[in-house]
């Protein structure tokens, strides 16, 4: 697999826990759905699986390393 689908995975993991605990707090402070949460909460966590590689997807060329330590230019010895 491409490091770019390396990333993405570990990210997407990370993502799905923010918008899960996001989106569960919403869930629950507000009074009106709190009354519907036996319901809204399956659904957000099928959300939450859905729309989190694609959060993951966007941010994960912003990870990675733009230059390698090994391609810059040294003077000497190493």
């Amino acid at each position: 697999m491409r490091t770019i689908t390396h990333i993405t995975i570990l990210v997407s993991l990370m993502v799905n826990a923010v918008v899960f605990g996001v989106g569960t707090i919403a869930i629950l402070a507000v009074p009106a759905l709190n009354a519907q949460a036996k319901y809204l909460l399956p659904a957000w966590i099928v959300v939450t699986f859905l729309i989190s590689p694609v959060i993951a997807r966007i941010l994960a060329p912003r990870l990675r390393l733009r230059e390698h330590p090994g391609d810059r230019p040294h003077l000497g010895w190493r």
